[in-house]
C-alpha cells in the first residue's frame, strides 16, 4: 500500500502544513480536523469536504497558491452532499459562492439503509469497517486505484467506533438536498464511468437537480477518483475557480497560476465539459 503514504507530496504537505483540530461544542466530543494552508490574501478561499487525510495526499504541494478555509466548496462522496446541505442552510444569508461535487448524491435513500440509520451507532467498530468497506472495489483495478483504496482502508482502521458510527449515520439518515435553494450558486458535478458506490440513477438525479451544472468526467477512478486520478481533478477544480479570476470571489492567487495558463493545461488534456 505504501505509494501514496509515502509519495513526497503527501509527506511535504504533511510536514509542512499542520493538522489543527477544532472544538465545536461546549465539550471536546465534536472536533473538526483540518489543513490550513495558502496565502492569506485570498478573501474568498476554498475547502475540501472528506477525510482529512486523503485530500492532502491528492493535491499535496499543488495547492499551495490557494486559500484552503471555506466559501468555494469541494465534497467528495458525503462531503458533497454536507456541502449541498451547508449551501442550503446558509441560503438566506450565503455563504458558499460555489460547489464541486465528485461522486456524490443528492438524497440518502439511494444508499436503502434509512432503517438501520438510528442503530449505527449500537454496532461494534469491525461491524461499521465491513459496511463500508463493501462500497469498495473488489475486482481487478489499475495500479493506482489499488494503490488509492489501500490508503482509504489504512485511513478507516484509524477511525473510532464513534467517527464510523457518526459518518455511516450521516450518510443514511432520511435527507435530501432541496436544490431550489441553491440554485443560483455556480454547480461542477464530477463523476466516474466506471464502477464506483453510485448507482448510474443516483448521477442522473444529481443531473436533474443542477441542470445548468458544469459536468466533469472521468472515464475510469472508481470511489476515490481524487486519490488515483488526481492530476485531471485538480485541473477540473482549477478550471471551475476560473470563472472567478479576475473578481473578489477569486480563490486562487494570480501570481501562483494564470489564467493563459489554465487554458493551455485545459486544451491539452482535452477537456470535456457540458453545460446544459
Amino acid at each position: 500500500m505504501g505509494e501514496i503514504k509515502v509519495s513526497p507530496d503527501y509527506n511535504w504537505f504533511r510536514g509542512t502544513v499542520p493538522l489543527k483540530k477544532i472544538i465545536v461544542d461546549d465539550d471536546d466530543s465534536k472536533i473538526w480536523s483540518l489543513y490550513d494552508a495558502g496565502p492569506r490574501s485570498i478573501r474568498c478561499p476554498l475547502i475540501f469536504l472528506g477525510t482529512a487525510d486523503a485530500f492532502p495526499a491528492d493535491f499535496g504541494s499543488d495547492w499551495m497558491g490557494y486559500r484552503v478555509i471555506a466559501v468555494h466548496l469541494f465534497g467528495a462522496s458525503l462531503g458533497g452532499f454536507l456541502a449541498q446541505k451547508f449551501a442550503e442552510y446558509t441560503h438566506k444569508s450565503p455563504r458558499v459562492h460555489s460547489l464541486i461535487l465528485c461522486n456524490s448524491f443528492s438524497d440518502t435513500s439511494i444508499f436503502n439503509q434509512t432503517w438501520t440509520a438510528n442503530s449505527f451507532w449500537l454496532m461494534p467498530a469491525f461491524m461499521l469497517k465491513k459496511i463500508v468497506l463493501g462500497n469498495f472495489s473488489s475486482g481487478p483495478v489499475d495500479p493506482m486505484m489499488a494503490d488509492a483504496i489501500d490508503f482509504m482502508v489504512d485511513r478507516l482502521e484509524s477511525l473510532g467506533q464513534s467517527e464510523l458510527a457518526s459518518r455511516l449515520t450521516l450518510n443514511c439518515q432520511n435527507s435530501y438536498v432541496e436544490p431550489h435553494k441553491i440554485r443560483d450558486i455556480p454547480v461542477t458535478i464530477m463523476d466516474v464511468f466506471d464502477q464506483s458506490a453510485l448507482s448510474t440513477e443516483a448521477k442522473e438525479e444529481m443531473y436533474k437537480l443542477y441542470p445548468n451544472a458544469r459536468r466533469a468526467h472521468l472515464k475510469t477512478g472508481g470511489n476515490f477518483p481524487y486519490l488515483c486520478r488526481s492530476a485531471e481533478v485538480n485541473l477540473y477544480v482549477q478550471i471551475h475557480l476560473l470563472q472567478f479570476h479576475g473578481t473578489k470571489y477569486a480563490a486562487i492567487d494570480p501570481s501562483m497560476v494564470s489564467a493563459e495558463e489554465l487554458e493551455v493545461q485545459k486544451g491539452s488534456l482535452g477537456i470535456s465539459q457540458e453545460e446544459q
